[in-house]
């Protein structure tokens, strides 16, 4: 394998590969480095205690927060990334979340480019994703210049039920927005369709490769048909190297299955996921950039937002027989209600509760007030919801080096806000039954969703116009580098209440069209 490529990509996740696989035609060599190796197709991968309670796909790491406590980071390092065992739900931000948002605990910044540069580059990430939907649902959703190529998937009757409820009582359910490979017919499952529509989606990685994630999508067809193209797993990046202008990097030092490699490349694209990322900038400081490279303006890391996140049981008398149950969401308090002018954020269905789950966390409260009901019980009666709001960027919410140790500093902001959409919720089930109990799920995939829950990681080195302030520019080029650019989550100024894996995809896209245009 020759040292030398036109473009080297780090990390096979939904950014990375997304470059990776819309510069493939332009028969440039491209190499992607990805420090994971291929994730086994097995029936773990549906086994509920193997996936949430044993940790089995998770990265053996220890990281520490900012009181010196020591917790494991909700990361899995595989070709695909994160999307190996994300929820494939793939919305777009809002319109109104390009611009300055004003929250009860203060402003969620404005994006320097606006909703329409990145609306075509949603319609081609939705089409690439295979995302099922249905256009003119969801009462926040942002103009669209194309609709869904593909329909919604279907509801199963007690979802249905859910949401005629929603409607009567005047809110909006819609169908989730989903990157699946599903071929079904008035709910029923074609025989060749790649999704089974399992009770394993959401969280699990997919056997069947039903879910469209970024190694169905982007690496395998890519490497596939485009021989230009190679792929090195095992392959961490240890730093980059610079010349010593300190304007270039000529240098990607990895380690190979423990060997020391050095490769380069006239363009490196680093998307190795907000975190990881800008532990790579911080661990590549040299004489030029003393405190991480691209890091100037001392923003590397900082600003690091992943959602204020719930996951919560409501448990009715009336079981709940659905298998795949994530096809409703609910945007109605997205920016606020009558009661409160604020944003509150997203509800939407979560996969389906399963007894070995719920038995795993052993929460003593659960049982006090149901003390009779087996978990079994428990989770055939349990109505599941995901609950995101906003966090605010802040400087001091950060990862960073102490010596070798990785530390994430997070104090929580906007709290009221989500517990507000907790309370709606509520105000929700009430006409489904005065019965309706929450119990919240403290972890979710082995993690706690304050500190290691990291699936919706973003900021850390956000784009922008001025290089006192970012770290990108609006290419998602590193201001102080003239050949390093960015295509995972660290580019955003806010994240909004949507899942951010679409915008990551549509930006990835957006900057390897401009790559294109340099390495013509």
């Amino acid at each position: 394998m020759s040292s030398h490529y036109d473009v080297i990509v780090i990390g096979s996740g939904p950014g990375g590969a997304a470059v990776a696989q819309r510069l493939a035609p332009s028969g440039k060599r491209i190499l992607i480095l990805e420090r994971g190796g291929w994730l086994e197709r097995s029936p773990d991968n549906w086994s509920p205690a193997k996936v949430f309670i044993d940790g089995a796909y998770e990265a053996h790491e220890t990281w520490y927060d900012g009181s010196g406590d020591a917790f494991h980071p909700g990361l899995h390092y595989f070709v695909g990334g994160n999307s190996k065992m994300y929820g494939a739900a793939l919305f777009r931000l809002r319109e109104r979340d390009f611009d300055e948002v004003r929250h009860a605990d203060g402003i969620s910044p404005a994006w320097p480019l606006k909703y329409d540069v990145f609306e075509p580059y949603y319609n081609q990430a939705e089409r690439l994703y295979h995302v099922h939907g249905a256009a003119g649902e969801d009462p926040t959703e942002p103009p669209r210049s194309r609709p869904y190529t593909r329909p919604p998937v279907a509801h199963e009757p007690r979802m249905q039920q859910l949401c005629d409820t929603f409607t009567t009582h005047g809110l909006h359910p819609f169908h989730m927005p989903l990157g699946i490979l599903l071929d079904e017919r008035d709910g029923v499952v074609a025989r060749n369709s790649p999704c089974i529509r399992c009770s394993a989606f959401d969280g699990y990685p997919c056997p069947t490769n039903g879910k469209a994630d970024a190694e169905v999508i982007s690496i395998n067809p890519t490497l596939a048909q485009f021989p230009n193209v190679a792929l090195l797993t095992g392959a961490y990046v240890s730093r980059l190297d610079t010349d010593a202008s300190g304007h270039a990097v000529t240098g990607v030092q990895v380690e190979h299955d423990g060997q020391p490699e050095r490769y380069s490349a006239d363009i490196v694209v680093v998307a190795c996921g907000a975190l990881s990322s800008a532990l790579l900038l911080l661990r590549s400081a040299n004489e030029k950039h003393p405190h991480g490279l691209a890091n100037g303006s001392d923003q590397v890391g900082r600003n690091y937002i992943r959602h204020n996140q719930s996951v919560l049981m409501a448990i009715t008398k009336q079981p709940n027989d659905t298998v795949f149950q994530k096809t409703v969401g609910v945007s109605d308090f997205y920016f606020g209600a009558p009661d409160w002018p604020h944003p509150m954020g997203l509800i939407q269905m979560t996969g389906k509760s399963h007894a070995d789950t719920i038995r795993g966390e052993a929460l003593p409260t659960w049982l006090e007030w149901l003390p009779e009901k087996p978990f079994e019980y428990l989770a055939q009666h349990a109505l599941d919801f995901w609950l995101s709001s906003e966090d605010l960027p802040r400087p001091g919410n950060c990862i960073r080096y102490d010596g070798e140790r990785v530390v994430v500093e997070q104090t929580d902001n906007n709290l009221e806000a989500h517990r507000r959409l907790r309370a709606k919720l509520q105000e929700m089930l009430e006409p489904m039954g005065a019965d309706a109990r929450f119990v919240e799920r403290k972890h979710y995939l082995h993690k706690d969703i304050p500190i290691g829950g990291t699936a919706h990681q973003a900021g850390t080195a956000r784009f922008g116009t001025d290089p006192a302030s970012s770290v990108l520019d609006l290419h998602c080029k590193a201001h102080e580098l003239d050949n390093l650019y960015l295509a995972d989550a660290s580019f955003f100024p806010s994240i909004g209440a949507v899942n951010p894996t679409l915008t990551i995809i549509a930006n990835a896209l957006r900057v390897a069209d401009h790559i294109a245009q340099r390495i013509k």
